[in-house]
């Protein structure tokens, strides 16, 4: 035993580590998380029915039935995780990983409510409740035994099942009902409230066993059409044709989901076109415990393939020797009379069952060719097995035996009688891209989609269909299989539960040390080295080494070519994703603390990964620390989206270390740093929130320092998501606190902001005197900016401002210098955010100075690069005013569709201005185009919103776009028209806007001596 802090040894008994002083973390013995289905059951009315009895009278009323439930359990493979008295609780699908957990336990309690029936006591009735779910699944080891306890909120909604069932029914959910439909009928029985759960449950009952096959109820379920597989059609084509001298055996080997069922059914069906006669059966795990149940379902589909045949010879049973006919009979359950067969020992019944079940393989393949197909080998009934190795084996020409099995349950008698093995791989991804093409459509807006199935699954056909059809019922993929189209992101593919059985099963067939190395390897990520696992993983070089071997031959963790270092990866994602999820917290806290513990070791300075296992390491003060450098990285490199995702985790964390002053000055530091982050992506809301949140700690703490600069973080954020009302009496405040204050930088910020509000509220002249005075001081030899930014930076934002301002005032030349000294600022910088605030402001000024194309220009350089490093607050002013530019040089379809973008990316963000300036823009390219109506509709909506909201400015647009939409064909028109203009003429003097005032003024003269011309 380590320590997962430095490595040293440790005594199994001790609580800390000798070197170090760490303490020893120890996980609970077996602990691991499991998708699994679990049963309740109990009898109903048990208390009325032992009440009066004495204990040992109790137990012996009620022990039948629950020995019932006990055989109906252990039939299908469940375990009886804790028995209740009166009832009892099981699982399917752990301690070992079954990927028929579902259909099992729906099987299994039609066979317990079958088995307490047939008891013959009317008092006896029970209720049964299924459910699939999540669970930890551990050991609880007492005095005299250990038991296999499960945990979490899973079991209680199969016990509220249970007790909601009514008697002798089974009640299931809609997770184990998705599992096992198919299998079995159900019946919806519609949403049920449910003690514990808010909403209603979707609930359904099992109406009866389904006697489909395992194939029919994935082929019904399949959206894909059977692609490639050129290699193993040509190997069985071989073997077909070697058949017709001599018996041919082959085994499709491969493990769940690789298209074994899919491929052999195709090829049985190719070989029924050509007059090959087909017997097909598959082994069933609801029936590996019932003797001779392969056997049976061969034989029927034997005899039913035989009357079918053309030639019509009759019952390939009836010219067998009596004894024969016999033994066939007690495997089809049919009552037999035959004294001779009651005289036979077992052993004797045994060998004549054989012999006569190849006796009628041998007698059909004599008179036509014969497949027999046979699915699922792994699962075969003992009794079964040694019958179909004897069929496996005939000398007989014209006989092709086809059979499937995955690796773990491959008979021991396949080699000896030659099978040819064919080892079943996944697709390639031609043929991968195929599949999906068939599926999502050819389309290439799904190719980048398309590109990450193929890795997240390998290739595997059934993985990539159950993503797929996740996608489609999640309503992510819209559309018929075909022609699906993506609605909206995709942040992980995720495992669909179908599979998740699948991917399990295979992870519990290694041993317990191969599954600790996959654990370390799943906790670095998709790709590590075995020189890394070496630090990290706690075993001798011969046992690892050993491990790796071991998992690279099962295609778990695989070795791949690299230059750099002997580089192991997961074969697919979900590999890697199943082995982490099933890991309780405490197993990865502690892998996560290694790993750390390990990069910290080896001097590494990616703050990236030392965030991330700090994270999950749930080392609070280690992944504040990193998570704050990884955000400072990111705003470095104007990644403000990567940087936002940061500065949560380092948030978070810290509020995870114990509270005292200095964490809530910390707190208000990091909340304040971040509004750079949330500013650039274009999070207003949250943007908001962290000025919220940053002034009722720095009030907690009574820091005014801290108070003012949160105050403006606020009050910043306001600008864009309020009103300007609301914003101007925030800012204000703000101001007038910072000016009290020791600090100039934030009374930079706060009039900053201010003049910004007063912008927006067509308070131009008012708004220039605020900027200039920031301007001075950020020019001058004690220029100061709040912490988190530069005084360059904030020079930058001043110039821009100001530089549009005079735009707006028609003072070109005062709007010239400050664009010149703007562009100086983002040249020299060359940051992305920098560049991108000068095109805006340069953008503006060329739609001032009367040059469209050259603004279009400008702009969309600006457009492309916020759009690159994902500057969300700049793209729908840049979109705005590009759409503005293209529609002043006539290009009204592409103004149009910019001004739309440029609506619907300003909502998203919250960036209530440039919505309404987006809309009347839009009202102007659309009535261009044609549609006056709508143009109407939406210039007076905007205009009324932004009369209602104070922004006089927009207003002052919109009532000159009203005017300039409304066509002058009746006087009362002329009137609405006129009205209009006076209006934003009366807004435009007030606040100075002059090339709007000149626009309203000259269209305003133009109207009255027409007026007076006709009169």
């Amino acid at each position: 035993m380590h320590c997962a802090a430095c490595r040293s040894p440790i005594d199994p008994g001790g609580s800390r580590c000798p070197k170090c002083g760490a303490a020893v973390r120890r996980s609970d013995p077996d602990s691991e998380r499991r998708f699994v289905t679990i049963l309740r059951a109990d009898v109903i009315d048990s208390t009325g029915l032992v009440a009066e009895l004495d204990p040992e009278a109790a137990v012996s009323r009620l022990e039948p039935a629950l020995a019932a439930m006990r055989g109906a359990i252990r039939q299908f493979g469940g375990i009886v995780s804790k028995e209740l008295g009166d009832g009892l609780a099981a699982v399917f699908g752990a301690p070992i990983a079954d990927d028929n957990h579902a259909p099992l336990a729906c099987h299994a309690a039609i066979e317990l409510v079958r088995r307490v029936a047939s008891l013959g006591d009317p008092a006896l009735q029970v209720r049964v409740g299924l459910h699939s779910g999540h669970v930890v699944a551990y050991m609880v080891a007492s005095e005299f035994s250990k038991v296999y306890e499960i945990g979490g909120a899973a079991q209680h909604l199969a016990a509220r099942l249970e007790q909601e069932a009514e008697a002798n029914q089974i009640y299931v959910s809609e997770a184990c009902q998705n599992l096992a439909d198919g299998h079995v009928r159900f019946e919806s029985l519609g949403g049920k409230s449910l003690r514990g759960f808010s909403q209603p449950v979707p609930v359904y009952r099992i109406v009866s066993a389904s006697d489909l096959s395992s194939w029919r109820v994935r082929r019904a379920r399949s959206a894909s059409r059977f692609v490639d597989r050129t290699t193993e059609r040509a190997l069985l084509d071989r073997a077909a044709g070697q058949a017709r001298a001599s018996r041919q055996t082959v085994l499709l080997l491969g493990d769940a989901g690789i298209g074994k069922s899919r491929l052999a059914h195709e090829f049985a069906q190719k070989l029924r076109g050509e007059g090959w006669r087909l017997i097909d059966a598959e082994c069933s795990p609801n029936l590996q415990g019932a003797p001779f149940s392969t056997l049976k379902r061969i034989l029927l589909s034997a005899i039913d393939a035989a009357a079918r045949d053309p030639g019509n010879p009759g019952d390939p049973l009836k010219d067998l020797p009596a004894i024969q006919q016999s033994a066939l009979d007690a495997v089809l359950d049919v009552a037999i009379a035959n004294p001779q067969w009651d005289e036979l020992e077992p052993h004797a019944r045994g060998r004549v069952i054989s012999d006569a079940s190849c006796a009628v393989i041998q007698s059909l393949a004599g008179r036509q060719p014969t497949i027999l197909l046979l699915e699922d080998l792994h699962w075969i009934d003992r009794a079964s097995d040694v019958v179909v190795a004897a069929i496996a084996s005939l000398a007989v020409p014209d006989l092709l035996v086809l059979l499937t099995s995955r690796p773990n349950g491959m008979p021991v008698w396949i080699a000896r009688c030659h099978a040819e093995i064919v080892a079943m791989r996944p697709l390639d991804d031609d043929s991968g891209l195929e599949m999906l093409s068939d599926m999502l459509g050819s389309s290439e807006t799904n190719a980048d989609l398309k590109s990450r199935i193929i890795s997240h699954t390998a290739n595997v056909p059934l993985f990539i269909e159950e993503v797929c059809r996740g996608l489609k019922d999640s309503g992510t993929l819209r559309g018929e299989w075909g022609d699906l189209a993506l609605v909206r992101p995709i942040d992980e593919l995720g495992i669909p539960t179908s599979i998740q059985g699948v991917i399990a099963a295979r992870l519990d067939r290694v041993s317990k040390q191969e599954r600790s190395v996959l654990q370390v390897a799943a906790a670095l990520g998709a790709r590590s080295s075995e020189a890394t696992l070496r630090k990290i993983a706690i075993l001798p070089e011969d046992a690892l080494r050993g491990c790796l071997v071991s998992l690279d031959r099962t295609e778990l963790l695989v070795r791949i070519d690299s230059e750099l270092e002997d580089s192991l990866e997961f074969r697919h994602e979900m590999v890697r994703q199943v082995t982490y999820d099933s890991m309780v917290d405490k197993v990865r806290e502690d892998i996560h603390a290694r790993i750390l513990a390990a990069l910290e070791g080896s001097g590494a300075e990616d703050s990236d990964k030392l965030c991330y296992h700090a994270t999950r390491a749930k080392d609070w003060d280690k992944a504040f620390h990193y998570g704050l450098a990884s955000a400072q990285k990111c705003l470095a490199r104007s990644a403000f989206t990567d940087a936002a995702d940061y500065f949560e985790t380092a948030m978070r964390s810290l509020d995870m270390t114990p509270e005292n002053p200095a964490r809530e000055a910390k707190a208000v530091d990091i909340r304040i740093e971040a509004r750079a982050a949330f500013i650039g992506s274009g999070h207003v809301s949250e943007w908001l929130n962290l000025g919220k949140e940053a002034e009722r700690r720095a009030d907690a703490i009574n820091d005014i320092g801290r108070k003012v600069a949160a105050m403006t973080v606020m009050a910043a954020a306001q600008n864009f998501y309020g009103t300007p009302a609301e914003a101007i009496r925030l800012n204000e405040e703000v101001v007038s606190l910072a000016e009290r204050s020791d600090s100039s930088g934030w009374l930079n910020a706060a009039q900053y902001g201010l003049g910004q509000v007063y912008f927006l509220a067509g308070r131009y002249r008012e708004a220039d005197g605020l900027f200039a005075r920031a301007r001075a001081q950020l020019m001058g030899p004690e220029a100061s900016a709040p912490f988190g930014t530069t005084a360059k930076y904030a020079l930058l934002l001043c110039c821009m401002m100001g530089s549009i301002n005079h735009t707006v005032m028609d003072e070109i030349d005062a709007a010239e210098r400050l664009q010149r000294h703007a562009d100086a600022i983002a040249e020299e910088t060359s940051r992305p955010y920098d560049r991108v605030a000068a095109a805006y402001s340069g953008g503006w000024l060329m739609l001032g100075r009367g040059d469209p194309a050259a603004a279009a220009s400008i702009l969309e350089g600006g457009f492309v690069l916020a759009q690159k490093h994902g500057i969300r607050l700049f793209v729908p002013v840049l979109a705005c005013h590009l759409g503005i530019a293209y529609l002043e040089q006539g290009l009204f379809d592409r103004a149009r569709g910019m001004l739309a973008e440029a609506r619907e990316e300003a909502r998203s963000v919250g960036y209530t201005s440039a919505v309404l300036r987006s809309s009347i823009y839009l009202a102007l390219a659309t009535n261009r185009l044609g549609d006056v109506q709508a143009a109407q509709n939406m210039l007076r909506e905007a205009r009324n919103t932004a009369r209602q909201q104070g922004f006089s400015g927009l207003e002052a647009e919109a009532l000159l776009g009203e005017a300039v939409v409304t066509p002058p064909s009746s006087a009362e028109n002329r009137t609405i028209i006129l009205a209009a203009l006076r209006a934003a003429i009366a807004i435009a003097s007030q606040s100075g806007a002059m090339p709007l005032l000149l626009k309203a003024e000259a269209m305003l003269n133009g109207m009255l001596a027409e007026d007076d011309r006709l009169t």
